[in-house]
């Protein structure tokens, strides 16, 4: 990816990196409502044009877009996120790049149902606050075994946490990261997870809209490096039954235009400031309603049950794990690392609409001035009905 800053590239920028690159073909990625991506190959030749003028598509046949009767869209090519797909760079094959797009009605306006734009909206609408909304989302993922090109129902190991295989789970991982590292992603860490044939791979927090666009790259580029070494990579909450699910923990954060973390207060207990906190009430305010679009599938609520690290009540406390929101142990120095996780998300979700949702309930709560229950520092898993309660405990909704 580009080196250059977001304000700073233009059409001459992208031709010119383009003919660097010696790519042949442009893909013009976005994703439907399910967040499930999409995309359209044009060849080089027509690039300047479709920069200057986008590209028209049938949003008729996109799910969740728009009515046969009003079908005509057109995708805007997003100039920052020019990459080159990194598998494409190796053979004979053509090289191809890439642009995430925005979607536009006929009379130049933004398609109000487009999930990228949807998020574009909200953070707009922080931004006028002069907040920058920071998100750091960990997909888990399982990888399961095919034989003859078939998928086999079967982990593609037996490793557990941090295990340290000696298959091809190490090798795999260490290949799907280099990718992403080609696609400009910030990796951080990668590793088997808790269930066998899960893992991990996470990166570095930037702003909600970069990071969704990562989060779907990293689908997209899981999915295809799997399929390529005879596995299947799923981002389904609950494979199988009777081990631990798959989430997307997304830690949050807000910060000011002038990059300082508005959720840190040194003379807090947590180190959490007024803000923070308020924020925090919002999301747990209507996490309800926000759980259709941060679990959206029938599977997802097989994971949101006692038993597998998965939250289950609606509290937040520090460094608890059964808590819908945790806030990691603060480290002296590190003051922009304070931050919350909201641990409900699942990797079925579309990103754009989890990160709209949780942006919109936690500014609720900033600008109403809303106050959280005292944190909960118990393990909340192991309280009787009852004394939730008494605790006044609720659980998020159990299905879709």
């Amino acid at each position: 990816m580009s080196k250059h800053t977001k304000s700073s590239i233009t059409k001459k920028d992208i031709l010119e990196f383009a003919k660097r690159d010696k790519v042949q073909f442009i893909q013009l990625q976005f994703t439907d409502l399910n967040g499930i991506l999409k995309g359209i190959t044009i060849p080089i030749s027509k690039l300047s044009g479709v920069v200057d003028d986008g590209l028209w598509f049938d949003g008729s046949s996109i799910e969740g877009f728009t009515r046969i009767f009003e079908s005509d869209m057109y995708l805007k090519l997003d100039l920052n996120t020019y990459a080159v797909i990194p598998w494409t760079k190796t053979g004979n094959q053509p090289i191809v790049a890439r642009f995430m797009c925005d979607v536009y009605m006929p009379d130049g306006k933004p398609f109000e149902g487009d999930p990228r734009f949807i998020l574009k909206r909200q953070l707009e609408k922080a931004k006028k606050l002069g907040y920058v909304y920071n998100v750091g989302p960990e997909l888990e993922f399982f990888l399961f075994k095919k034989e003859n090109h078939k998928l086999v129902p079967l982990p593609h190991d037996t490793a557990g946490y941090f295990d340290q295989t000696q298959d091809l789970a190490v090798d795999i991982r260490q290949e799907m990261t280099t990718a992403l590292m080609d696609f400009g992603i910030d990796v951080e860490a990668l590793h088997h997870e808790v269930a066998p044939g899960q893992h991990e791979i996470d990166f570095k927090y930037n702003d909600a809209l970069t990071m969704a666009d990562q989060a779907t790259t990293f689908k997209y580029t899981l999915k295809y490096i799997a399929a390529h070494k005879d596995l299947h990579a799923t981002f389904m909450p609950k494979p199988i039954a009777g081990i631990n699910g798959s989430g997307m923990h997304v830690h949050q954060s807000i910060f000011n235009t002038e990059g300082k973390n508005l959720f840190f207060d040194p003379k807090d207990d947590y180190h959490l400031s007024k803000c923070a906190r308020s924020f925090i009430q919002g999301q747990l305010t209507h996490i309800k309603a926000m759980n259709a679009i941060l679990n959206p599938t029938v599977n997802s609520y097989k994971r949101l049950v006692v038993g597998y690290e998965a939250p289950v009540y609606i509290a937040w406390g520090q460094r608890n794990r059964s808590a819908l929101i945790r806030i990691p142990r603060y480290t002296p120095g590190r003051e922009k690392a304070v931050r919350a996780e909201l641990r409900c998300p699942d990797p079925s979700a579309n990103p754009y609409l989890a990160f709209a949702v949780m942006l919109a309930a936690g500014l609720e709560g900033i600008q109403k001035k809303m106050i959280p229950p005292a944190p909960v520092e118990e393990n909340i898993y192991e309280f009787s009905e009852q004394e939730a309660k008494e605790r006044k405990i609720d659980t998020l909704s159990r299905d879709i």
